[in-house]
């Protein structure tokens, strides 16, 4: 229970990793805001980790949306008076195998303003909850393809390298603040939607890494859980990664 009496807010918390994060939180004792832009899912991801709803408020919210942003760090605060941990998780990936010059300006920003942009958004408002309570914790959800290229998903690759970079520059700003960033950045993760790809394409996946397997959800949530938790109260604008060796190559 190292999260009893804290309070999390994990975007993109409707499934995927964001789901895994979320249990992991409130298993831990955390209070957690489940923000997604399908209200459904994150309703039904609440109900599954907390059935009486003590600890747990679902929230609908488009991370591109600033004011949508603004709105669920607010309602977070109505229903629990506080912020002191952030997993800023939703994301997209977008298409793959399409070169730069024939990616469509409309998918760039879509990515972009997903992934790169929607972690802006929520700091922006993190951030002062947590300089209200003189103290947090983030962790900004990269991947391993924001520490090296990857060919025919440029948007992605910029936007999770952008991550990054927010991630240490926020760190800096907030080191005597005792208010703590760190990026998360993954190899590919047996998530549901990759799961239902089917099992060449998995078997693919988890092949580019020298383990020879994909991560498992928990095993991403363990060391978000680590990072969030006072155990790692010395770590800040460090990016970690869990990649079973794929950036090691």
């Amino acid at each position: 229970m190292e999260f009893k009496g804290k309070v999390a807010l994990v975007t993109g918390a409707g499934t995927g990793n964001g789901e895994a994060i979320a249990a992991r939180l409130h298993a831990g004792g955390a209070c957690v805001a489940l923000v997604s832009r399908r209200l459904e899912q994150v309703e039904s991801v609440s109900r599954s980790i907390d059935p009486e709803g003590a600890r747990t408020v679902a929230l609908e919210a488009d991370v591109r949306d600033p004011k949508a942003m603004e709105g669920a760090v607010r309602r977070t605060l109505e229903r629990f008076a506080k912020l002191d941990l952030a997993v800023n998780n939703a994301g997209i990936t977008g298409p793959a195998g399409v070169p730069v010059q024939d990616l469509e300006a409309e998918i760039w920003r879509e990515v972009i303003d997903t992934d790169l942009t929607g972690i802006f958004y929520s700091m922006k408002y993190e951030i002062p909850a947590m300089l209200a309570n003189g103290s947090g914790a983030i962790v900004n959800m990269s991947s391993a393809n924001g520490l090296v290229g990857l060919a025919g998903m440029a948007s992605y690759t910029a936007a999770k390298h952008g991550v990054i970079g927010l991630t240490r520059s926020a760190a800096l700003e907030l080191a005597e603040s005792n208010i703590r960033v760190c990026a998360v950045a993954p190899g590919y993760v047996a998530t549901p939607r990759i799961r239902d790809s089917g099992k060449e394409v998995t078997d693919w996946m988890a092949g580019l890494h020298p383990m020879k397997r994909l991560a498992t959800r928990e095993e991403v949530a363990d060391l978000v859980a680590y990072l969030l938790s006072d155990r790692a109260a010395f770590m800040t604008g460090s990016v970690h990664s869990i990649d079973g060796g794929y950036t090691a190559q």
